[in-house]
């Protein structure tokens, strides 16, 4: 049976266009600073986002977990959404491997924290208190939707953090997503930021990897960081090769993954015990809550694969769906055909 996986965009395959990069690419030892393609995909990475200097490491979340550990101390505090992948989906790496305090605001439903809460969350200089040192902002906000925030609201989050002499780390796991959906350039959204992390192994396609940016002495302290955590690959320039041909190609297709999540909100907002707010889906993730006394999340999942469509369940009555450049607008019209089918 041919499936149509909506399960997540990490299911993607690389393209034929990176598996011939992959096979070719010009190696050697990155821990040594000799890889050469290593090397060309951290210089784009860093142009692409503005920053001085990028890192290439294993994943987001050991991107996020290097910058956590660049930017805190043990027994510092950094603020950070209460739905926010980092708080919720990372395994409280912050606080297992660098002893670092998580705060959480509650995060609003277009993903955005508050501004004064964040505010109010910093730590007073006193003796009983963490220090704080870090917000960190996700953005596209996976739990949120999926929802993008702007350009505004990223740089008025750079001012709090500037004002209280902060730093500010952006998950940007879907920042091209982001940008895409906005009509602006990437670097755009994290003019402010102190330190990015980005995923080649999402939407863009790549076989795996993610990548920190942000200035030449953070990004230093952070390759030690990354070295203590067992990411120095040596010759990674394999991967490398795959992420360098999704910056370069695989950026501006993202409007037909947006395209294809808003096909499937206004199906899926047809069909009777479905809750759906297409207006709600501005990338590639598409929520759908179940009406109480229907089907639970489980079992509509279980058939749905059945019939070939995967699906992610998300609590008793919670589904999720993400569209991918592995997943085009015929295989929308056929999951529609299907859910409808085994809803009825």
């Amino acid at each position: 049976m041919n499936r149509i996986d909506l399960r997540s965009d990490t299911v993607t395959l690389p393209t034929q266009s990176m598996r011939n990069a992959m096979a070719s690419a010009e190696l050697g030892d990155d821990v040594f600073g000799e890889d050469p393609t290593v090397i060309r995909l951290e210089e784009k990475s860093a142009e692409i986002t503005g920053k001085e200097a990028a890192l290439f490491v294993v994943s987001g979340t050991m991107a996020n977990l290097v910058c956590e550990l660049t930017h805190c101390g043990r027994g510092d505090e950094m603020i950070t959404g209460d739905q926010s992948h980092i708080f919720y989906y990372e395994q409280g790496g912050c606080a297992a491997l660098g002893g670092i305090h998580p705060r959480t605001v509650p995060n609003l439903p277009d993903g955005t924290l508050p501004l004064d809460l964040v505010a109010a969350a910093v730590r007073d200089d006193n003796v009983h208190f963490p220090r704080t040192k870090l917000l960190t902002i996700e953005n596209t906000h996976n739990r949120c939707n999926g929802t993008p925030l702007d350009a505004r609201y990223m740089s008025e989050a750079g001012a709090v953090a500037r004002k209280y002499r902060i730093k500010l780390h952006v998950d940007g796991a879907r920042l091209f997503n982001a940008a895409v959906s906005l009509e602006v350039p990437a670097v755009e959204l994290v003019r402010d930021a102190d330190s990015v992390a980005f995923c080649l192994s999402k939407g863009l396609g790549a076989p795996a990897g993610a990548m920190v940016c942000g200035s030449a002495a953070f990004v230093g302290e952070a390759r030690r960081n990354r070295k203590a955590l067992g990411g120095g690959m040596r010759q990674v320039g394999v991967l490398a090769a795959a992420g360098l041909v999704a910056l370069d190609r695989m950026i501006e297709r993202l409007a037909d993954d947006h395209a294809n999540a808003r096909r499937l909100a206004d199906g899926l907002a047809e069909i009777p015990g479905l809750m759906v707010d297409p207006g709600r889906v501005k990338t590639n993730i598409v929520f759908v809550d179940l009406e109480p006394g229907g089907l639970r999340a489980a079992d509509l999942a279980a058939s749905l694969a059945e019939q070939g469509v995967l699906v992610l369940p998300l609590g008793p009555m919670k589904l999720r769906a993400v569209t991918h450049y592995q997943v085009d607008s015929g295989d929308i019209d056929k999951a529609l055909s299907i859910f409808s089918r085994v809803c009825s």
